[in-house]
This record gives structure tokens, sequence and C-alpha cells, in this order.
């Protein structure tokens, strides 16, 4: 496959390097980068205040909401929501920007359920990106000039938040090889090394 015209979704494991390695991957092959710009075009889009969006950013929802989501694809699009809870109206705004910048080309797209949002697409190819904990706490340590017991504590909330708001929008299974084409240990990689996997590992699949 050709990569630079791959759409690909990365999920990741808080200190995998996520926003970073598929900023790399992005550049390497001259294509759009979104990772929080999805909220950013959601919010454009929507008319709902960017600031709500960071704050429910991949974070997990209420448990009543479950019978809005399990009937998802009936319902209206986040602008005219209407009374649909406010969490709910940020998840259909951000499913449908992802859907719009899939539509306009090949594109690197970080976090925020992209791989179940596009699911199907024949050119998608869906990456998780993972590390062992020790080494992912030393790059938060580094990257927030956090101390460890801070950074640790960091690692386990952010890493339980995605996995909750993935496994009520998505399909379930963050992070389980079933959803994904390719699973990479980012630990000991270098950034630029772990994208080149990446890109390498793109041209060499065949999508049937």
């Amino acid at each position: 496959m050709e990569a630079e015209k791959a759409i690909i979704a990365i999920g990741r494991e808080y200190g995998s390097g996520g926003h970073d390695i598929g900023k790399l991957v992005a550049d390497k092959l001259g294509v759009p980068f979104y990772d929080k710009e999805i909220l950013t075009l959601a919010a454009r889009e929507s008319g709902i205040c960017e600031a709500l969006f960071e704050n429910h950013d991949e974070k997990n929802t209420p448990s009543y909401l479950f019978p809005l989501v399990t009937g998802m694809g009936d319902l209206p699009s986040a602008a005219g929501a209407g009374d649909i809870p406010l969490n709910h109206r940020i998840f259909m705004a951000q499913f449908e920007a992802i859907t719009r910048v899939s539509l306009k080309g090949p594109c690197v797209i970080v976090g925020r359920c992209a791989n179940y949002v596009l699911k199907g697409q024949p050119n998608l190819i869906s990456v998780f990106l993972y590390g062992d904990v020790s080494a992912r706490i030393e790059r938060i340590m580094q990257k927030e000039n956090l101390p460890y017991d801070q950074a640790k504590e960091r690692v386990r909330k952010v890493d339980k938040q995605r996995q909750g708001y993935y496994n009520f929008f998505a399909d379930g299974n963050w992070g389980h090889r079933s959803n994904y084409h390719m699973m990479l240990n980012t630990t000991g990689l270098a950034l630029d090394a772990a994208a080149d996997t990446i890109i390498q590992y793109i041209r060499a699949k065949t999508i049937k």
C-alpha cells in the first residue's frame, strides 16, 4: 500500500509517544496531522465552546448515556442534537470532524476513537502504541517536568480515562489487538525509528 495514500489512526497509551510519533509520520509522508486539532474543528462546526471539548477530551461518559450511544447511528448531528446530553454531543461533533477530515484525503489522526469512526474505510491503517509502564512514566516526568509519583499517577489516570472513553463510545477493547492493524511497543525506540517502522509496515501492507 502507498503510505502517502493511507488514513492512519493512532491509538496510544499515555507516555508512549503517540503525539510526537504521529506528527513525525505525517511530516515524513507530507500529509495533514490531527490531534487536538480535531477539537478545534469540532468546536467550530458544532458551535460548542472549544473549552468544553478540552474538558471532556477522551474522558469517560456516565453510564446513564448508554442507551443514547447504542443508538448513535440514528441520532441527529451534533449541531442539531437538541436535548442530547453534552458529553454525547461532544462525541458526535468529534465523530463528524474526523469523518470530514478523512474525506479530504490521507492524514494522520491521533486518538478520539478514530479507528472506530473510520472503520470500514479501505485505506485505513489503525495503529496502537504502547510501552512499558516504567518507560512511559519516565517520558512523562521529562516531558511535563513532574516528580515520579505525580507522573506515575498521571499515567494511570489518563490511561484509565482513555480506556473508559474508547470502551464506552467505540466497540470496547481499547488496546486489544483485534481492533488494530499494527501494535508497536515504543519502549527503547527512538521517535524517528518508531515513525519509520509504522511507515514501513504500511508500505508492506495489502488491504483487501
